[in-house]
């Protein structure tokens, strides 16, 4: 089959037959790669990516939890609920006060996938605050190739740029804030009727300091970094293949729809929104506070020399990113911090796993860091 035929026989995501969320959570502006062979084993994806081939052109095999990690999951969820409601009702003001006073009202742009959740809990929460319902769009941003431009543009046409907000999970070192910014000034360039799009990423946890727009700074565990498509709407992480993805299309992703049966995408929202604050919180940090000083990013280059990786790539910091490299990478070892033990739990587990040693190192500036193993290492 010929790449042409192959990008012809697929079609943007159908609301309602693609991915796990009600409709009226989230519009997918993705691709159904979902009859495609996208998954490679992790030794193997591993090795093709330090060799030069992107991660976005292979999947890692979706990661299948045994019943005790299943458990820390539950337990992790359960015993955050309350910070993490309070996180998404902290930042989604914050939201709410920028598109305000761009004289809007926000348009959630999420970042598949991992701001996908994060993207239907705001709208939530300002149902319940406001008892308004705002539009949330997901579409794709790759580390190295950019956003997704002609998902952009699906939203630009439907909505002014000042009101669109674009949401993540978390931050790590910082890499995506730079993509965005990056994105965001080269579509402004070419486009100046655009110029009010605001690049700055609204996010639960900014542990790497690079964005304004967060609910805390903690590097504390946000439970839907444990799993993967069964807590993201069974939708994997995003694609960008040549031979799949044309000119015009949406960059792609899969619906595990048979993973339903092991789906926690609707428990990890609902017990979150559960536990949201009665009142918006009061914004008690001061600006100054609030500046980015890109620290995080500072840390990893210093990680990076002192184990004598070249590549910050291969740096991952952060609870959200060591869970990542634990569960689809080949990790090297893990760093932790002694004092953030009731954190991380699911991370020695998945290190246990897999064989990975766990390095206690007092002073990190993170929870943990997650180093993978560069290839003839």
């Amino acid at each position: 089959m010929t790449a042409l035929e192959t990008r012809a026989g697929l079609a943007p995501a159908v609301l309602g037959e693609f991915g796990s969320y009600p409709v009226e959570d989230v519009t997918w502006l993705l691709t159904d790669l979902s009859s495609v062979a996208l998954e490679r084993g992790t030794e193997d994806r591993e090795e093709a990516i330090q060799a030069g081939t992107h991660y976005s052109e292979m999947l890692p095999v979706e990661y299948q939890p045994d019943e005790a990690y299943l458990a820390l999951f539950t337990a992790a969820l359960e015993q955050s609920a309350g910070r993490l409601a309070d996180a998404v009702a902290r930042v989604g003001e914050l939201v709410w006060d920028a598109a305000a006073a761009a004289g809007e009202q926000p348009v959630l742009v999420s970042l598949a996938r991992a701001g996908t959740p994060i993207g239907v809990l705001l709208r939530r929460w300002y149902r319940v605050s406001r008892g308004v319902d705002v539009p949330h769009y997901t579409i794709s941003i790759i580390r190295g190739r950019g956003i997704d431009e002609v998902a952009l543009a699906h939203v630009l046409t439907r909505h002014p740029a000042a009101a669109l907000r674009f949401v993540d999970g978390w931050t790590g070192k910082g890499a995506i804030q730079r993509q965005l910014t990056e994105a965001v000034a080269g579509w402004v360039a070419r486009h100046p009727g655009d110029a009010a799009l605001d690049d700055r990423l609204a996010v639960l946890a900014d542990p790497g300091v690079c964005t304004e727009l967060y609910g805390t700074r903690d590097d504390f565990l946000i439970p839907s970094a444990c799993l993967n498509s069964t807590v993201s709407g069974l939708v994997s992480r995003t694609v960008l293949r040549a031979d799949l993805i044309g000119p015009g299309m949406f960059h792609g992703a899969k619906y595990y729809a048979e993973l339903a049966g092991a789906d926690v995408s609707a428990r990890f929202v609902d017990t979150v929104a559960d536990a949201f604050p009665t009142a918006p919180p009061v914004d008690d940090v001061p600006a100054a506070e609030r500046r980015p000083t890109w620290a995080g990013w500072a840390a990893v280059e210093r990680i990076a020399a002192g184990h004598g990786i070249a590549d910050v790539n291969l740096v991952k910091p952060g609870v959200g990113e060591t869970t990542r490299v634990l569960l689809r990478r080949v990790p090297w070892q893990v760093l932790v911090r002694p004092d953030r033990a009731d954190d991380l739990r699911h991370v020695a587990a998945l290190a246990t796993a897999r064989r990975v040693p766990l390095v206690e190192v007092p002073d990190l500036p993170y929870s943990c860091v997650g180093l993978i193993r560069p290839v003839g290492r």
